[in-house]
């Protein structure tokens, strides 16, 4: 495979209502949750039905065709492939959709789909916490302008108590090697690297020989619309830029223990946080 390096500001805590659909029994197994454990992430087919996904792209297309602010342009990032600038081909592209929480109910209501907290709470323990910091946004891959991320975890430029926080990625359509979709490295999320392994942005290196056996493992996350695939902030991903014809969209939040806060008056602490009420009683698992 070859690769290349391959997310409204309130300041108080804003409690949220759960939203009660799915069966009790829509959890993850034991099987599951030590898969997550072993390999740093985990998907779930089918958890966001039709209804989800059509409702979450006719708010993204609306707000790309407004350039609704605040966005992050594929200029912004200076990634290979991206515009140089602005005033380049390309150089309006958007890549994110940033704050997606606040830009419509619909995804207020997904983060509190109950058969999503309940997993989450599986993996993180009651009283999730939703960080608007990091993510909180709409990933947009669009043909022609779009950029390689490189390998990299989540977690290089944030700061909390502890590295533990988990990642909820929803595909809105079709995600594979071809259109930008993401591999992963499994089992990366519990190694510790040195600080040769990476360059200065933190970026881990495809130029150091010990980088390259673990690299050699990394794997295709292929998704359908309405998948989820749920990855520890630690986990190693990488994504190229989109080979084909058709935008592909994907919503990406972040979550936290309630014991890992953010370390004060960083950048993880300074937009605030929605906390996901824990399971009620006639459900808890």
């Amino acid at each position: 495979m070859s690769s290349v390096s391959a997310p409204d500001n309130q300041n108080h805590t804003q409690p949220v209502p759960i939203r009660s659909a799915g069966h009790p029994a829509d959890t993850f197994t034991a099987d599951e949750i030590a898969q997550f454990e072993r390999d740093g992430f985990l998907i779930v087919r089918g958890l966001a039905d039709a209804d989800w996904t059509t409702r979450m792209l006719q708010v993204i297309r609306e707000h790309l065709e407004r350039e609704l602010p605040p966005v992050e342009l594929e200029a912004d990032v200076h990634y290979p492939g991206s515009p140089e600038s602005i005033d380049q081909p390309g150089g309006r592209t958007i890549r994110r959709l940033k704050q997606a929480h606040s830009r419509d109910i619909v995804f207020t209501e997904w983060i509190c789909h109950l058969p999503l907290v309940r997993r989450l709470t599986q993996l993180l323990g009651p009283g999730v916490v939703m960080p608007l910091a990091h993510h909180n946004c709409v990933m947009t891959k669009q043909p022609h302008h779009s950029s390689d991320t490189r390998w990299h975890r989540d977690i290089r430029y944030w700061n909390f108590t502890r590295p533990e926080l988990v990642n909820v990625w929803l595909a809105l359509g079709n995600e594979y090697p071809k259109n930008g979709g993401l591999f992963v490295v499994p089992g990366s999320h519990r190694i510790e690297f040195k600080p040769s392994q990476l360059d200065k942005d933190l970026f881990f290196r495809e130029d150091v020989a010990e980088n390259q056996t673990l690299l050699n493992s990394a794997v295709p996350v292929e998704l359908s619309a309405g998948d989820v695939l749920f990855f520890h902030a630690r986990t190693l991903h990488m994504a190229t830029r989109n080979n084909t014809d058709q935008t592909k969209f994907s919503v990406v939040f972040t979550f936290r223990p309630a014991d890992n806060p953010p370390i004060p008056e960083s950048r993880s602490a300074a937009a605030g946080e929605v906390v996901l009420p824990e399971v009620p009683d006639e459900t808890r698992l």
